[in-house]
């Protein structure tokens, strides 16, 4: 029989109550940067001359970029270590049941716990200690451990979450798992309350780390507002308004580097991010004078490189372990920041800004705000971030491109589609940056150039699906906000937009971005099927697929938004989809049964009767297929004469009318659709299919489906 894991040397923990708002949040930074105060072990216990936390099997590195699940540290520290013990003991003596061999999708998992029993059995802590407030504050002492490693995610994939996802103590990994002695609950319950405290008070900074380590469209509502609370304060930022704090925290990324001397950038490099110091600090070195000053918590570097396009002027290097930044990359920084910083002056006195001028726009009043950010490519793929109204037109653009990117010559603005197909655009265009198709970019050529212009690598969509994260999630939550959203760009449509659409937009030079944008979501959520789909490289994984997309549809139309029910319909019926014999052959009857009377709903004959039937008896509010109402005028504008015999022709007006009228009577009731099962990652879900990512290029598509299923002899 193994040895059991060996207590860790014994350290009572001491710590003042927990208290709200922003003075317990200072004093929990503290206490968490060593000042917890230990006390010398009884004689029982080890001495206190013993070796801590056996190292971390990670070498220690930089923690960056999204979802990073790299250590903080290098080893844990000895007050966490503890508190790690601490809790593995008392739940493998009350409720050893939850550490026991799993398996989930035909892979085996040892000596794991599920992550929503984990934070069931903390909240059940008995009441003789203190009792915890949330699931959400119980969870975020679990990501504690899992930030230094006590615990880890099976797969190291995931940070802790309240759901159904595997964790296991670091040292289950190699020992196998037996009940503690009665000495080791004794010492285990004495500890306790100290230990609750002790992660009671690293809680927010932990779940503050957390949250900046999502990538910022996984953020929710109440992330941005904890970010915002808990970083209102800081020193680089007390001179922007509120709504750029609040835009700011939205791109904010964490970023740590575990031990001092580690270097950021050196002098000479291209700036590519603006770094904010939100623990430790580091020193500013210059070629020639070496370290001129050091920078401390609060400060900020970077930023002049970016609001110059000129190269790093200083070596940044940590001063000491474990250094936290904030970092905000320049893309971001260009397009909420430079303008503010390259239109400020500052005067300052003994270190302090005593007068602050802000030069701003003499047209800024008449400003509508209405403006659009975006990438304008050359054929070599470098590029320049532009932010333009709405409203403005394709020269306007060119203009202001060229005058970035210093070109000259005979310019024309091209869209560049994931397929290398090229469109022009016209001069007087307007609304050009949400006229793009799904994964389409604007470029700028010289006129005998256009040949050069190639996709970007990014533009071909993704490498794998998400498969794995559907089957995570309800196919009724997902029909629900995705329902909620269309009805939410269905709803921004001016009346206006589709006359301006069916009679052409040259001839009235206004803007109609709220319907290019509900036409993109159309074809986004038809070949976000396709996409998944032809990436599931396994038959099961495909036919599970198969049933939730079916699933989804039917609920979709439960609650009469048409236009995804027809986008769905249709992406399953597309031909890269439509050849996978194998997996249609693996459906279930009834499934197939159900969608072929969805596909006699979008059968084109007769003028698509059999929609038109099912609309006349369905009462408002409803999202309905805008691509059947756009033909619909488009036949009357282009079969009836607009003049007869120099007069307007009104019988043409009227059945154009009728059509209109037909939109305003989907919406004339507010919509107020009965909500799924409240579940626990409602937001996950709302913004997964906000920020669908799709191959928009049939050929590759139709690649793809031949490797999964070659075609039979």
């Amino acid at each position: 029989m193994c040895s059991k894991w060996s207590e860790p040397p014994r350290r009572r923990l001491s710590a003042t109550s927990a208290r709200d708002g922003s003075t317990r949040r200072r004093e929990s930074r503290a206490q968490a940067n060593g000042t917890l105060r230990t006390i010398p072990p009884p004689a029982t216990g080890k001495p206190a001359s013993e070796p801590g936390p056996p190292p971390s099997r990670l070498p220690p590195s930089p923690t960056e970029g999204f979802h990073s699940n790299r250590l903080l540290l290098a080893q844990p520290t000895a007050q966490v270590y503890r508190a790690g013990w601490v809790l593995r003991t008392l739940l493998l003596y009350q409720a050893p049941q939850l550490v026991r061999d799993r398996k989930y999708h035909t892979r085996h998992f040892r000596r794991c716990m599920v992550g929503t029993e984990m934070v069931d059995w903390l909240l059940q802590v008995p009441p003789t200690h203190m009792r915890l407030n949330s699931r959400a504050q119980a969870a975020g002492m679990w990501q504690v451990l899992l930030e230094e490693g006590v615990i880890k995610h099976v797969t190291h994939e995931h940070q802790f979450k309240d759901k159904y996802l595997f964790y296991r103590f670091r040292e289950d990994e190699e020992e196998p798992t037996k009940l503690p002695t009665s000495d080791d609950r004794l010492h285990a319950e004495e500890e306790l309350q100290d230990v609750l405290l002790l992660l009671m008070q690293l809680t927010p900074d932990a779940v503050l780390r957390m949250i900046l380590r999502k990538p910022p469209l996984e953020r929710t509502l109440d992330d941005l507002d904890l970010i915002y609370e808990e970083l209102l304060h800081i020193k680089a930022l007390s001179h922007l308004s509120n709504s750029i704090k609040r835009e700011l925290y939205g791109v904010m990324i964490f970023e740590s580097h575990a031990t001092s001397g580690t270097i950021l950038f050196n002098q000479g490099d291209e700036g590519k991010s603006w770094y904010i110091i939100l623990r430790g600090s580091v020193n500013v070195v210059i070629y020639g004078k070496g370290i001129v000053c050091s920078l401390h918590e609060g400060d900020d570097f970077g930023k002049l490189a970016l609001v110059n396009d000129a190269p790093r002027s200083a070596t940044i290097v940590t001063r000491e372990d474990n250094c936290h930044f904030l970092r905000v990359d320049k893309e971001d920084f260009n397009r909420i920041l430079r303008d503010v910083e390259a239109n400020t002056v500052r005067l300052k006195e003994h270190g302090q800004d005593v007068l602050l001028l802000q030069k701003i726009p003499a047209d800024a009043r008449n400003s509508n705000g209405a403006h659009s950010h975006y990438k304008v490519y050359c054929a070599d793929h470098t590029y320049t971030t532009l932010k333009t109204a709405v409203s403005a037109t394709a020269e306007c653009i060119k203009r202001n491109a060229a005058e970035k990117l210093s070109l000259k010559d005979d310019l024309v603005l091209v869209e560049v589609k994931s397929s290398g197909e090229r469109i022009s655009f016209k001069d007087s265009e307007v609304s050009v940056p949400t006229g793009l198709s799904i994964n389409g970019r604007i470029f700028i050529s010289p006129v005998d150039h256009l040949d050069a212009l190639t996709p970007l690598s990014e533009q071909e969509g993704p490498l794998e699906g998400t498969g794995a994260l559907l089957e995570t999630l309800s196919s009724h939550d997902i029909a629900y906000h995705m329902s909620l959203y269309d009805w939410y760009l269905f709803s921004c449509i001016h009346e206006y937009e589709l006359i301006y659409q069916v009679f052409g937009r040259h001839q009235f030079r206004k803007i109609m971005s709220n319907l290019d944008v509900f036409q993109r979501r159309f074809n986004e959520v038809q070949f976000w099927v396709v996409t998944e789909m032809c990436l599931a490289t396994s038959l099961s994984r495909r036919v599970q697929l198969l049933r939730k997309f079916i699933k989804i549809a039917a609920h979709c139309r439960e609650y009469q938004n048409l236009n995804a029910f027809f986008a769905i319909v249709m992406g399953l019926s597309n031909v890269a989809v439509s050849r996978l014999s194998q997996t249609w052959e693996r459906l279930p009857g009834k499934l197939k049964r159900t969608f072929a009377e969805f596909e006699t709903l979008i059968d084109p004959s007769r003028n698509h009767r059999r929609y038109r039937v099912a609309v006349s008896k369905i009462s408002p509010p409803l999202v309905p297929f805008m691509p059947l109402l756009l033909k619909d005028m488009t036949f009357c504008h282009e079969g009836n004469k607009t003049y007869i015999d120099g007069l307007v022709n009104f019988e043409k007006m009227h059945m154009i009318g009728q059509t209109l009228r037909s939109l305003r009577h989907s919406r004339s009731q507010r919509i107020n659709l009965e909500p799924p099962p409240q579940g626990k990652v409602q937001q996950d879900v709302r913004e997964y299919i906000r920020t669908l990512k799709v191959i928009d290029n049939q050929r590759r598509l139709t690649q793809l489906s031949h490797a999964l299923e070659p075609r039979r002899p």
